[in-house]
């Protein structure tokens, strides 16, 4: 790490760190297309540095310069949409959302990411099973482009050059790699290019009415297999938004937290339905489903006020915080997965992992997530470097086996640096060489997120 450049700008949420000659705080796009002019010229490579939150890499320099984009923090709220700065926050967007009778349906878990990042890597969070992911709510983006190029790009308007057709997985979600197919909408390649082929200054994004009824509750198990036919039973249920899961580890480590988690409580299903009013027929309807169902009905948790909602939130919040807590006492780096598979393989890949983990780690991970998008984040916890090594070996294997399942090797978290090896799992060399021919016509000299989606 430089001595120069505060160590904040230089690593992220996984503990991953870079390192960087110069870092920038440009104010505007002005100040920012002089910097990458200047860095072009030189032939100097160039990284964008978010928030901090993401756990691939991709915001951590390989050298050269590192630019924040804290400062483009502006936000502007209307009837249907907000445009907001790429550094604005997404809680922020959120709050300024909600302070207008709107919300922005994206929900990254963690909403101190930026609106960049968001859009960087596709993200989506536990509201994509109902409304998609980031890319879904993006009306129009400002680009720059490495020689300094600025674009004012719309929904609407076509990529101006050939693209090819690359074949997307049979996950509902997915993020690795550029999205690319003939007639694609200009804006689209930027959205999840993990701040490969232009830097993202500014975002239009679709605004929807706030929600005024919901039901939500934190439903335990007294075994996993209870909760797994829970999800299957359950995902269909009209206007759900939210179909959460926790496993048994989880449980341990939140319990340090919240001492009224049932003691024989071994996994969880967080849900949240849209209502039409509060005594709504799908009231009764959860009675019914959760009275014939094996959930520990009389020790679950729903929501009666927003307080209570709030604290469900902070709940399924804090399982990320407590897993990069532990991580870092550990003194490892965080070895967490973004696999998805399409839903009708859930089971299979969910059997999987615990097979695998079971094996060489039990006791020492925790399974959580979107597990109504077939999509949960393994995090194995290593206490020793063999166990380390191990962790990165089973990652691999995960990977493989996901694609091998018509799924992803990236949900809603990029690639970064550190996981840029798995896109060679999903594609194959002709598909990574049209790829990378987008790449040489926005960023010819290859100087943008160097070390990101492309190893070095």
């Amino acid at each position: 790490m430089s001595l120069t450049i505060p160590p904040h700008y230089l690593e992220d949420a996984s503990g991953y760190q870079g390192h960087a000659d110069e870092l920038f705080t440009p104010a505007n796009e002005e100040e920012l297309a002089a910097i990458l002019r200047r860095a072009t010229a030189a032939r100097v490579p160039v990284t964008i540095a978010g928030a901090g939150t993401g756990v691939a890499g991709g915001r951590c320099a390989n050298g050269g310069y590192v630019i924040s984009i804290e400062r483009f923090s502006t936000i502007s709220v209307h009837p249907g949409y907000a445009v907001a700065g790429a550094g604005a926050l997404l809680k922020d967007v959120q709050s300024g959302a909600a302070a207008s009778g709107q919300f922005y349906a994206p929900d990254p878990t963690e909403n101190a990411s930026s609106i960049g990042g968001n859009i960087a890597c596709n993200a989506s969070g536990s509201r994509s099973f109902l409304y998609g992911d980031t890319r879904r709510h993006v009306r129009a983006l400002r680009v720059l482009l490495m020689e300094g190029t600025a674009l004012s790009l719309r929904r609407g308007e076509p990529v101006p050059f050939p693209v090819a057709e690359i074949p997307m997985p049979l996950s509902s979600k997915h993020s690795a790699g550029y999205w690319l197919k003939p007639g694609m909408d200009y804006v689209d390649l930027f959205i999840g290019s993990e701040g490969t082929l232009g830097i993202i200054t500014e975002a239009e994004v679709t605004l929807l009415p706030a929600v005024q009824h919901l039901l939500t509750g934190v439903i335990f198990f007294a075994d996993d297999d209870s909760a797994l036919a829970g999800v299957a039973a359950w995902r269909d249920t009209p206007c759900l938004r939210m179909l959460e899961y926790v496993d048994a580890g989880s449980l341990a480590l939140l319990r340090s937290r919240y001492d009224d988690v049932p003691k024989q409580a071994r996994a969880a299903l967080l849900i949240e339905q849209e209502l039409e009013a509060d005594d709504s027929p799908e009231i009764d309807a959860w009675d019914e489903r959760l009275t014939n169902s094996p959930a520990l009905y009389e020790a679950s948790w729903f929501a009666a006020t927003a307080a209570d909602r709030e604290r469900f939130r902070k709940f399924r919040h804090a399982l990320p915080e407590l897993v990069n807590d532990t991580v870092r006492r550990n003194g490892f780096l965080k070895l967490g997965s973004d696999f998805a598979v399409p839903f009708h393989r859930n089971a299979e890949m969910m059997a999987f992992y615990r097979e695998k983990l079971e094996a060489d780690f039990a006791g020492r991970y925790v399974i959580f997530g979107h597990i109504g998008d077939a999509h949960v984040h393994v995090n194995i916890l290593p206490t020793n470097q063999a166990e380390f090594d191990r962790g990165k070996e089973m990652m691999n294997e995960f990977a493989r086996h996901a694609v091998a399942l018509d799924g992803t090797v990236g949900a809603e978290h990029g690639l970064g640096k550190r996981k840029a090896h798995f896109l060679s799992y999903q594609y194959n060399h002709d598909q990574l060489e049209a790829m990378k021919t987008i790449k040489r016509r926005l960023d010819p000299h290859w100087l943008l997120g160097r070390g990101t989606l492309f190893p070095v």
